[in-house]
């Protein structure tokens, strides 16, 4: 199973629109959004996906009763933490990168996604992959995302290209 991991999304809606379709063109499965959608219009537009989408809320996530309201059947927030279990894979998603990191040292998940620093990185923590999939939108100029394989137990950091 492919799972597209995207954080920080920060109502760019070209690079939104443009993450969808690259990862559309990825066949995943399912995503990982970890926080900071900013406006309830940037969630609403994750409807194109077509696929389960778990979310958590980022420091910029201000309305977050209409982010609820507005988002689309297909978006899950799980509010400040997100637990799933995809593929027999434990994962765990928050957007700060402390709390991200000691939920790896845990050792209790295969993959913690976090966001918030705008820069993507892979690390292993013991038995762990700890993972930031960078930013969506072009704040720091190099949007980014991830694609993990449950099934190679892989991630990769892909890139958005400019047109």
């Amino acid at each position: 199973m492919k799972i597209g991991i995207i954080s920080d999304t920060h109502d760019n809606i070209q690079n939104i629109k443009k993450v969808i379709q690259k990862l559309k063109e990825e066949r995943v499965e399912a995503v990982i959004h970890c926080g900071d959608f900013c406006a309830p219009f940037s969630v609403a537009l994750l409807k194109e996906l077509g696929v389960p989408v778990h979310a958590v809320f980022g420091n910029v996530d201000g309305d977050k009763v209409k982010l609820l309201e507005r988002k689309p059947q297909n978006v899950i927030i799980h509010g400040e933490f997100g637990e799933i279990k995809l593929d027999n894979r434990k994962i765990a998603f928050v957007h700060y990168p402390e709390i991200a990191k000691a939920l790896a040292i845990g050792n209790k998940y295969g993959l913690v996604c976090y966001g918030h620093k705008h820069i993507s990185i892979i690390e292993k923590i013991s038995n762990t992959i700890f993972v930031n999939p960078g930013e969506v939108t072009n704040f720091l100029g190099k949007s980014s995302y991830t694609i993990y394989d449950t099934i190679k137990n892989t991630i990769q950091i892909k890139h958005l290209m400019k047109k």
